[in-house]
């Protein structure tokens, strides 16, 4: 019987991408789940997927026992597929330098001291540590694009008690419907992008709608500036 694991979801992403991004990790620990999350003002998809499993490990001590799931195909298979040949060409693919190497370096060091069981999840499937982990890599990128945090990242922990002692989430608040006409080109955008990020025209509405509440006009306009000043 192997040892007992630790298990750990990691998960980061940007909107759009390259853009602002985030990551997070939520360790489900015996003492209670600790969740860490933070956020760049510009990166990738791939940059924070590793960031949030890098972070993960960071937390643990060498020689701990983890169990890593993440919902990137990329951040498993880079470590249990593809980093050997990597390192044997000198990080190297067969089209030229690993991209992400420092990022893949100190993954590979992290990794390589600890007991690490490397497990790919189908992400948006209801499993609720990647949820869980998928809502906190968003939290990271608000928080960086709405300046909570100078330098360009953020960082956040929580530790929260056990799950059975959560108390019950409060009853939703009636919503109220507001028509919003958008046109031809806006309407398929937001299906494209909807369908990227895996959820409803409507939810990804409303989640740009609240960001956008949360940033007043300035810092939507300087968030806007930003971005094309990137393009």
């Amino acid at each position: 019987m192997g040892p007992m694991r630790t298990i750990v979801y990691a998960d980061g992403g940007c909107d759009p991408n390259p853009g602002p991004g985030g990551w997070a990790a939520v360790i489900q620990a015996p003492s209670g789940t600790i969740e860490l999350y933070g956020g760049e003002r510009a990166t990738t998809n791939n940059r924070m997927e590793l960031t949030a499993a890098i972070r993960a490990l960071e937390h643990f001590p060498e020689g701990a026992a983890i169990e890593m799931r993440c919902d990137s195909q990329y951040v498993v298979k880079s470590v249990t597929e593809w980093m050997r040949g990597w390192k044997a060409r000198g990080w190297r693919t067969a089209t030229g330098p690993v991209k992400n190497i420092d990022l893949m370096q100190r993954l590979d060091a992290l990794a390589a001291a600890r007991d690490v069981r490397w497990t790919w999840v189908r992400g948006h499937a209801g499993e609720a540590g990647n949820e869980r982990a998928d809502h906190l890599a968003t939290l990271g990128r608000r928080e960086t694009l709405s300046g909570k945090i100078s330098g360009g990242k953020t960082s956040g922990e929580a530790t929260l008690p056990p799950a059975e002692t959560v108390p019950a989430p409060a009853p939703p608040v009636q919503a109220k419907t507001v028509q919003v006409a958008l046109s031809a080109d806006l309407a398929n955008a937001l299906s494209r992008a909807a369908g990227r990020a895996g959820i409803t025209p409507q939810a990804y509405l409303e989640d740009a709608v609240r960001l956008a509440l949360e940033l007043k006009p300035p810092g939507v306009a300087r968030v806007r500036a930003e971005l094309q000043k990137a393009s």
